[in-house]
């Protein structure tokens, strides 16, 4: 079973059904809730989510949803290490660091699932859009 850190660009995409990527980003999510694939987040993306959701919506709102949510996703530990190793790395873009080296230290998240590709240049892990992943999941089940 494939193991992936869910970026923030999917979720938004999926919470505000970003057209065309919701479509993407909800069969994401329901391939997680069919535990076909087992998906993560960071508490770095967990806060961005929150966040911009609260400019349109209210804090129970929000709260019941991000619940739900993580009924479906994991949070991966994010420690001193995965930050340190952030602050030295040479990623242009800090939060993106962050969850870089939050997935590389758990051992177990081969692929970060994200539409911000060019962020993740330096990253040492297979780096692909929701909508890249989903149709080469679909090609090796065919």
């Amino acid at each position: 079973m494939d193991k992936v850190l869910i970026d923030t660009d999917v979720l938004m995409d999926f919470f505000f059904d970003r057209k065309p990527f919701a479509k993407y980003s909800t069969e994401l999510i329901n391939l997680c809730a069919e535990k076909q694939i087992q998906g993560f987040t960071t508490p770095v993306i967990i806060s961005s989510v929150y966040y911009l959701l609260r400019k349109t919506a209210k804090h129970n709102i929000i709260v019941e949803k991000i619940k739900q949510l993580l009924t479906i996703i994991e949070i991966v530990k994010m420690d001193k290490n995965a930050v340190m190793n952030a602050l030295n790395s040479e990623f242009k873009d800090f939060e993106d660091a962050l969850q870089n080296f939050s997935a590389i230290e758990n051992g177990q998240i081969k692929i970060i699932l994200t539409r911000n590709l060019k962020d993740f240049k330096k990253s040492e892990l297979a780096i692909l859009t929701p909508e890249t992943y989903l149709k080469g999941k679909a090609s090796a089940s065919a």
